[in-house]
């Protein structure tokens, strides 16, 4: 399942507000990014497009599951490059900026060892 950076950032964080909010819409996605309601309006387009989320009349978005496949493999992705950086001494501020960056480009091999390495050495 190929995807951009770019949607996967927004299914992540549609994600992350869903389990902080009632309902998510995209005032709050734009909100919690710091976009243009604008740009963020054209990416829910494009994401519906491609089956990623559902709208509904209200505005509310929800992941279809092809989109919560995504969002929750970016989401484990970050936390666990995230608490590895933190784990070494990176400062929390940069080790949550570098896995955001990170978790879009490691492969599922390299993300594979690096989890059974924190799990075997109890940092996961």
């Amino acid at each position: 399942m190929q995807t951009n950076e770019s949607a996967e950032n927004y299914l992540e964080t549609i994600l992350i507000l869903s389990q902080r909010l009632p309902v998510v819409r995209s005032v709050d996605v734009a909100n919690e990014l710091g976009f243009k309601k604008s740009s963020v309006s054209i990416a829910m387009k494009n994401l519906r497009e491609k089956n990623h989320i559902t709208v509904t009349d209200a505005g509310f978005i929800y992941l279809t599951d092809s989109g919560k496949e995504i969002a929750d493999r970016i989401y484990e992705r970050h936390t666990l490059i995230t608490r590895f950086f933190e784990h070494i001494g990176v400062d929390p501020q940069i080790a949550e900026d570098d896995a955001c960056r990170i978790e879009h480009v490691i492969s599922a091999e390299t993300f594979i060892a690096l989890k059974k390495f924190l799990h075997s050495n109890n940092i996961d």
